[in-house]
């Protein structure tokens, strides 16, 4: 990267380098793309990966989230689970929805949007959300993130985290329960030095 480019510049300043990625995604193997100035370009980083391997599948339709998708492999492990469902794959990065959108291509998916924040319309509500979130911006940055993106949760869905514990994880857990009590939040699991936490929005009650 350039010395003033982080994963979450809005535009990273270096040339973008354009570079193959072997990987599997939703149990097959596939030739995608990364490139530089972007999350992880060399892999699916540790915290995905542990996020891929004990959230459940993907429910069949409906308005999909990943928030922070990097180049995409929850986005994209997303919409080839579910390819009925929209996926919205948002970052602050526009070189990461680039590539997003390329990888998009190559798999001939369709169903992926990727945007920026504020191109989310502001009444689509979400049938599940995955992110690995971007804690190294900060906790009070972090924490809009959050209080914007949790509450749409459609009731009876889940939001699914992944936390690297000695960044937070336990105090995130605790802040998300005072902060949002309207969503029940779990841990769910524990891998690698990572916390999977489930924030789940009750379904309403069947009206009389």
């Amino acid at each position: 990267m350039a010395s003033g480019d982080h994963y979450f510049s809005t535009a990273p300043e270096s040339e973008t380098n354009l570079r193959p990625i072997t990987v599997r995604l939703a149990g097959q193997t596939y030739e995608l793309t990364t490139a530089n100035g972007i999350f992880s370009p060399e892999r699916i980083d540790t915290g995905t990966r542990v996020l891929l391997d004990h959230v459940p599948s993907a429910p069949p339709g409906g308005q999909f989230l990943d928030l922070g998708c990097g180049w995409g492999p929850l986005a994209l492990t997303l919409a080839l689970e579910s390819p009925h469902a929209t996926v919205w794959a948002v970052d602050v990065n526009t070189r990461a929805l680039d590539v997003v959108r390329l990888n998009a291509q190559k798999l001939g998916l369709t169903n992926v949007n990727p945007v920026t924040p504020d191109d989310v319309p502001d009444d689509v509500m979400f049938t599940t959300i995955w992110s690995n979130p971007p804690i190294r911006i900060g906790k009070d940055e972090l924490h809009n993130i959050l209080t914007r993106w949790l509450p749409r949760l459609e009731p009876g869905s889940d939001a699914w985290l992944v936390v690297q514990r000695n960044l937070g994880s336990d105090s995130l857990q605790r802040w998300i329960e005072a902060t949002m009590p309207e969503l029940k939040t779990t841990r769910q699991a524990i891998s690698k030095g990572y916390r999977v936490l489930r924030s789940h929005r009750p379904a309403r009650a069947a009206q009389e």
